[in-house]
């Protein structure tokens, strides 16, 4: 584990000392969780978005496209 200062405004502080008791945790250990939990999720994300623009079949089409009308019929027919 690294040790690391963080400068924050007043406000944030208090909120974090706040927030730590609530957790029943130390200031440090709340920043360092909601740290991983922000990291796993843009890990999550940039993983998903690759994922996606590997996805072989975007723009992939079988036949003609549906004209604009055809494609907001609600089962008139």
């Amino acid at each position: 584990m690294k040790n690391v200062t963080v400068t924050m405004e007043d406000s944030v502080a208090e909120w974090a000392r706040l927030e730590a008791a609530r957790r029943n945790t130390s200031v440090s250990r709340l920043i360092g969780e909601m740290l991983a939990e922000k990291m796993r999720h843009d890990d999550a994300y940039e993983r998903a978005m690759r994922e996606a623009l590997e996805f072989k079949s975007w723009g992939a089409s079988e036949g003609r496209y549906l004209r604009r009308d055809e494609m907001h019929e609600r089962g008139t027919r």
